[in-house]
């Protein structure tokens, strides 16, 4: 039995997990700050804790997926700004607290491997390089080979926000303009598509159904440049499937529609594109799968592995 926690800035959520199986699950609200992160997790897996009737000791492993930037192999979380705080030695502190190690990675990667595991069940499909995309905010990519989180040389495989798609595009908040980010993400449409509507996807869906051309023009940006991240991760990286999740698929099976439409344009301009065929490779992880949850008590378990010498990784 595993414990995997998915500390989002809006809400917390934590399974148990037995075998891949998703047996108990709690989600409340995220605090703000530090402190109140903290809380917040405690709380919602206390709460998991009591259904499975068990101490924290006796989970084989626990993990955490959180946004910004992580140290996996000290659990230390930085520049966590949508949580309200700059630096949390998360994993010592919530190791402390709950009595048993706790692993900390970034929610992407977590959403990863529990991408992974909802594409295959089993875990027979040992000898591939998956990909999971995530549309939210921002847009970045974990990237998952043999079962396993495959980081590169430098620990940011997966970060193809920021390669550059539009020549004197909108400025990123990397410093760089016209990256994929700035396209096909939710804060471009944002940008894009200025609304009142606390779900601003889902106002420019509905004013695009209207007829407004504009929107139809947005939609499209972001189809396009999903695409574009697409076969970057399938000619760079070799990545067989792509599994795409976050925020924005609550647009539903449109996204999916519209990004294979745009794979199959270039297909039809290219005939090596084409011999890829990388729209029948491409996957909508359904929106109620709690798939950073699920990947999160897979990190604790991998690192168990790792600890004990029984992975051998052929990355940092």
């Amino acid at each position: 039995m595993k414990l995997g926690i998915d500390i989002g800035g809006t809400k917390t959520e934590v399974v148990a997990v037995i075998d891949g199986e998703v047996i108990h699950r709690a989600t409340e609200p995220t605090g703000y700050g530090a402190k109140a992160v903290v809380e917040s997790v405690l709380h919602v897996a206390e709460q998991v804790r009591i259904l499975c009737d068990q101490p924290f000791s006796a989970f084989d492993s626990i993990g955490a997926g959180i946004p910004g930037r992580v140290d996996h192999r000290t659990g230390e979380v930085s520049h966590a700004v949508n949580l309200g705080f700059e630096s949390l030695q998360l994993g010592s502190k919530l190791s402390d607290l709950m009595g048993a190690p706790v692993n900390v990675d970034n929610d992407v990667n977590a959403a990863a491997l529990g991408a992974y595991r909802w594409l295959d069940p089993t875990n027979e499909n040992t000898n591939s390089l998956m990909a999971y995309l995530n549309l939210g905010t921002g847009l970045a990519a974990g990237l998952v080979s043999n079962g396993a989180i495959w980081r590169g040389s430098n620990g940011v495989a997966g970060e193809i926000g920021h390669i550059p798609f539009q020549s004197g595009g909108a400025l990123c908040p990397c410093g760089q303009r016209g990256c994929l980010e700035t396209v096909a993400s939710g804060s471009a449409i944002s940008r894009s598509w200025p609304t009142s509507n606390p779900l601003p996807a889902l106002a420019l869906s509905i004013a695009a159904q209207n007829g407004e051309p504009r929107a139809n023009d947005v939609l499209n940006d972001l189809y396009k440049g999903t695409a574009a991240a697409v076969r970057v991760l399938a000619l760079a990286a070799g990545v067989g499937t792509v599994v795409i999740g976050g925020g924005l698929t609550a647009l539903g099976p449109q996204l999916l529609t519209g990004i294979k439409r745009a794979l199959d344009q270039t297909s039809s301009e290219s005939n090596f594109i084409a011999s890829l065929d990388l729209s029948g490779h491409v996957s909508l992880l359904p929106r109620t799968y709690p798939a950073a949850a699920v990947g999160a008590s897979l990190i604790g378990s991998q690192s168990n592995l790792h600890a004990k010498g029984r992975i051998q990784p052929a990355w940092p």
